[in-house]
């Protein structure tokens, strides 16, 4: 997943401009493309000012109305595919505030009944406590750090919406890595240990020594089978296109294949959080 974020930003202004191009080279309005293609021309318009993210079908039916040749369909699906793919900023992000990636967030569980999380360093703010978030917040402003802690607690309730479906996979390193004090880390492990045995919960654990083929890991989750986000230390990249989705639920389950869960799961949580009392 090396993608570069200034690649990213440009593709969907240089998609934007490119689709633009070719209807006027075309030589039709936005009115009588929308009409060829059987879309509005509120929507046309959103594409070509680069407002919108239009779906990789949107852009194979604007190039059919556009009668693209099969050289210029096939460049301009490629910069599509780019566009699909946003980067998230760390720093901006902060700037503007850690309230407004929890409303964020808070809007994708609401949207969403099948979520799957592979975890690589560390427990996500879900199953976290109050300690262990407030720990993975320590360089945040204090008021911020409040606040932020506060809107993860409450997203926790939508674990327990029976109609919602979630699977956790967290690795050994992910489990037992020493953010907190030994005590406190015990009773973050007894915790996931308590929420593997919710009937809408899937916690599986993947010890050390576990090889994968697929190289290189990163911490990813996946919102039903539409968009899917990739943890970097510096920002996140938000992946909208259906295969790049589906690449990375076939790696989950590939994980899922090298996971303990139930109680094989457990005992060894609880083994992990014993030694972390001892």
């Amino acid at each position: 997943m090396a993608i570069d974020p200034d690649e990213l930003d440009q593709s969907g202004r240089e998609l934007a401009a490119m689709l633009k191009h070719l209807r006027k080279q075309a030589g039709l309005s936005g009115a009588r493309l929308a009409a060829r293609c059987n879309m509005s021309q509120s929507k046309i318009s959103r594409i070509e000012s680069n407002k919108g993210h239009p779906s990789l079908l949107d852009i194979e039916q604007l190039l059919r109305g556009l009668d693209s040749s099969p050289a210029m369909a096939a460049e301009v699906m490629a910069l599509a595919r780019i566009a699909q793919t946003e980067w998230q900023d760390g720093r901006a992000l902060r700037r503007k505030g850690l309230d407004k990636k929890q409303v964020q967030l808070a809007g994708l569980e609401a949207s969403s009944t099948m979520f799957r999380y592979f975890l690589l360093s560390m427990v996500t703010g879900l199953l976290a406590t109050p300690e262990y978030m407030r720990a993975s917040l320590a360089e945040a402003p204090p008021e911020q750090q409040a606040k932020a802690v506060a809107m993860k607690l409450d997203r926790q309730r939508v674990l327990f919406d029976r109609s919602k479906h979630f699977r956790f996979i967290l690795t050994e390193q992910a489990v037992r890595y020493p953010l907190i004090p030994p005590h406190e880390l015990a009773m973050q492990i007894d915790r996931l240990a308590s929420l593997s045995h919710q009937p809408n919960i899937r916690l599986g654990i993947i010890p050390m020594g576990v090889h994968f083929n697929s190289g290189a890991l990163n911490t990813f989750t996946i919102y039903d089978e539409t968009l899917a986000t990739a943890e970097l230390d510096l920002g996140a990249i938000v992946f909208r296109d259906h295969r790049d989705v589906q690449e990375l639920i076939s790696r989950f389950t590939s994980y899922e294949a090298n996971a303990l869960f139930g109680e094989q799961a457990r005992e060894l949580l609880a083994d992990w959080a014993e030694h972390c009392r001892q």
